[in-house]
């Protein structure tokens, strides 16, 4: 079969425009009706009218304090000099806070003001009342036909009081749109029948997006439907789309074959049923969405064509999904929270499309810095991973590393003000202490990017972050880190602070089958190699034992195929895309792989001095000096933490 192109891709607003007012135009559905609940499920519903309250609140005139109840106008000669003294039960009443007034009485004195004579058959007070001093009117809160609430207004906590105390019991709110979920591909099963084996070999995909879907849909007050999987097949496509609509569906979802190769049949089978109004949006991650209506029967129903990558797939949703359901329940979208950022790296861009960028954060003084995550359309960590998005307009090559720029905030401010930021190399102790230190001091996280040792000693040097991993070695003195930090602090005071010692060496394939035992194996022709980036202490490590036995890098094959992080390279290895890869034995335990011992080398903190009595940086310390943290540490394999937390050496800067 042919492929599909994108003839005319639209800006998601144009698109999003087009899409909902031929929805408004054809679609029954666009008027959701209403229905009247139990205040005690109206959690989270829409009000679709607005409420006048039934009744008066308070529905009485009430004491605000406990005392007596008095005519006001009766104690108006009180002094401290005239004392006046009232007789119980006749000028004044006792009485609680909450309960009525009793009749005649306009005011109440609070029992601190007080003084009981006569056995308690009298009180004197030396203070006059004022009409209505200390009194809950009648309608003081709301007055019976009052209209409390609008329409549109999502039913929160504070609300359900409101309607409690207005005797509104069952109020009106839409109807929630049922959004049906149809994930597609022949290569997709569903989670529970996923075995770890045909996902190993690649026989199969695991379909998780619906579930992510109907967690956003629920979030916005609608009701999924995931249905059965459907193969790559253009009449079982249709026929699971018709049986959706004549279901019910207010809005159908067709998630992966809408991109452009053969065998996706999303946008033409929507065409075959109806219209297609959109194919590609100008937006990256998210190009391929369809956007149409279908008819089946009487009904007309709106069909969205999300890509099968799931960053793509959130962008689809994000920018037609969820406003839809708000627009259907006329209430606004969720407020967006934005703040000024700055990137430590250059993020390029390509013109002519607008391109969504998730991004760590970390407030360093008074700049908040933004880190990339990868940029993959099936990246999905780098949507749990993410603080922020930021976003580069369409007329835009992309935007320069230290020039402010705005994003739209994932996390809270609150979050983010409490991150440390540590950016260079990669270890995966630094996942450990994020998850103690988050436990053991809530308020605080580690936010790791991992962009080789000399990347991070650089961003600390810029004063981008608060710390940096670093396992660089001098090659003269055959020690780790100080050199590097004379070289690249100078006028950066900073302490050494270690973390662990680590085995570095080779990751092979369960049962070594190329019997790699050595560097100098890496020459051989059966031997494919993956390796760590430029900049990262593992490349320096190999450099450094390559030199030594005067081998060529150019003759290693693989040396100039890289990644970012230890477990980027083990899964390589288990991937069977390469042979061998140098990294740490935690790598190798945690994917299963076989590890040759090449060395032990030193993997350290190196901490501006400026934050070194920062809070958050002496509860990292207390973590990683911990005997709790230790012990998982070694737990890991490879690890020696008899020094954790030990200041190594404190470096003056010059």
């Amino acid at each position: 079969m042919a492929r599909n192109t994108y003839l005319t891709m639209k800006a998601p607003e144009e698109a999003r425009e087009l899409w909902f007012s031929r929805i408004a135009e054809l679609c029954p559905c666009a008027a959701l009706g209403e229905e009247e609940v139990p205040l005690q499920q109206a959690l989270r519903r829409v009000l679709s009218r607005p409420v006048e309250a039934l009744r008066s609140s308070p529905a009485f005139h009430g004491a605000a304090m406990d005392g007596v109840a008095v005519k006001a106008e009766a104690t108006f000669t009180a002094s401290a000099r005239r004392p006046l003294s009232l007789e119980v039960g006749k000028d004044a009443f006792w009485i609680n806070t909450g309960h009525p007034l009793p009749a005649g009485t306009n005011a109440v004195i609070k029992v601190e003001d007080l003084n009981v004579e006569d056995e308690g058959r009298s009180v004197v007070t030396e203070k006059a009342a004022f009409p209505w001093q200390h009194v809950r009117k009648l309608g003081e809160d709301m007055v019976a036909t009052e209209i409390i609430l609008a329409p549109g207004i999502e039913i929160g906590a504070y609300e359900l009081g409101a309607l409690a105390a207005a005797g509104v019991l069952r109020p009106a709110v839409f109807r929630r749109p049922k959004v049906a979920v149809i994930p597609s591909g022949s290569e997709i099963v569903s989670l529970d029948k996923a075995k770890e084996e045909d996902l190993r070999a690649g026989r199969v995909l695991p379909e998780f997006n619906s579930l992510v879907f109907s967690a956003l849909i629920q979030e916005a007050g609608g009701v999924t439907e995931t249905r059965p999987i459907v193969p790559d097949d253009p009449d079982a496509i249709r026929a699971a789309i018709l049986a959706a609509a004549e279901d019910g569906a207010d809005l159908i979802m067709m998630n992966a074959g809408s991109s452009a190769g053969s065998h996706d049949y999303t946008a033409s089978v929507i065409r075959s049923l109806g219209e297609l109004y959109v194919h590609g949006i100008a937006v990256m991650p998210g190009k391929p969405t369809a956007l149409g209506i279908v008819r089946a029967g009487e009904r007309m129903v709106p069909v969205i064509g999300t890509p099968g990558y799931p960053v793509s797939a959130i962008v689809a949703v994000e920018e037609f999904v969820l406003p839809l359901l708000a627009l259907w329940q006329k209430r606004g979208l969720r407020h967006k929270e934005y703040m000024d950022v700055v990137p430590c790296n250059a993020l390029p861009s390509r013109p002519g499309m607008e391109e969504r960028i998730r991004v760590r954060l970390g407030m360093v003084g008074d700049t908040c810095y933004a880190v990339s995550l990868p940029r993959g359309a099936g990246t999905v960590t780098s949507l749990s991973r993410a603080d922020a998005v930021i976003r580069v307009p369409r007329d835009c090559e992309g935007l320069d590393a230290g020039k402010p720029v705005q994003a739209e905030l994932i996390r809270t401010r609150e979050q983010i003000e409490g991150a440390l930021l540590v950016i260079g190399s990669h270890d995966n102790t630094l996942d450990l202490i994020d998850s103690m230190l988050r436990r053991t001091h809530p308020r605080f996280r580690l936010t790791s990017a991992h962009v080789g040792s000399l990347g991070g000693l650089l961003a600390l040097s810029r004063g981008q972050c608060h710390l940096a991993g670093c396992h660089l070695l001098d090659e003269g003195t055959g020690d780790y880190n100080r050199q590097a930090m004379r070289d690249h602090l100078k006028g950066v005071p900073s302490l050494l602070v270690h973390l662990a010692d680590r085995e570095q060496g080779f990751l092979v394939l369960p049962g070594n089958p190329k019997g790699i035992t050595r560097f100098e194996d890496l020459l051989r022709e059966d031997v494919s190699f993956i390796n760590r980036q430029r900049g990262s202490g593992t490349r320096v490590l190999l450099d450094y034992e390559l030199k030594a036995r005067g081998m060529l890098p150019a003759k290693v094959r693989g040396y100039r195929d890289e990644e970012y992080t230890h477990m980027n390279v083990a899964a390589a290895v288990l991937s069977g895309r390469a042979d061998c890869a140098l990294g740490v034995r935690a790598a190798a335990a945690a994917l299963g792989l076989d590890f040759v011992p090449v060395g032990v080398e030193q993997y350290d903190l190196v901490v501006a001095k400026a934050w070194a009595d920062d809070e958050r940086i002496q509860a990292l310390l207390d973590v990683i000096r911990s005997s709790e943290f230790r012990k998982a540490v070694a737990d890991m394999g490879g690890y020696d933490t008899r020094r954790s937390g030990e200041v190594l050496w404190e470096y003056d800067g010059d």
